[in-house]
């Protein structure tokens, strides 16, 4: 399942967010989403966990949970919408 954190603090790295859901079972992959300019963190990112009950049970334990000062927001991730296509100009 992929799951979205949301509300992370800018300086978390992935080793830590992968500690954080690892307390509930196998982690596959963590993200987290940075500007591709600055390459600044930009509060949000996505965990993968391949068993659906374990991915189950950390987003209920982790949703709000305080993190270095702020409380993150967990939930399962939608499909990313489609973008619709430029217009060449």
């Amino acid at each position: 399942m992929n799951i979205y954190i949301g509300n992370l603090p800018y300086g978390v790295t992935e080793d830590e967010v992968r500690t954080l859901f690892a307390e509930h079972g196998e982690v596959d992959r963590v993200t987290l989403i940075t500007d591709k300019f600055s390459g600044q963190a930009k509060g949000f990112g996505f965990v993968e966990m391949p068993v659906q009950g374990a991915a189950e049970n950390a987003i209920s334990a982790l949703d709000g949970k305080d993190v270095k000062g702020r409380n993150i927001k967990v939930n399962q991730a939608r499909p990313r919408a489609e973008r619709p296509q430029r217009r060449p100009r």
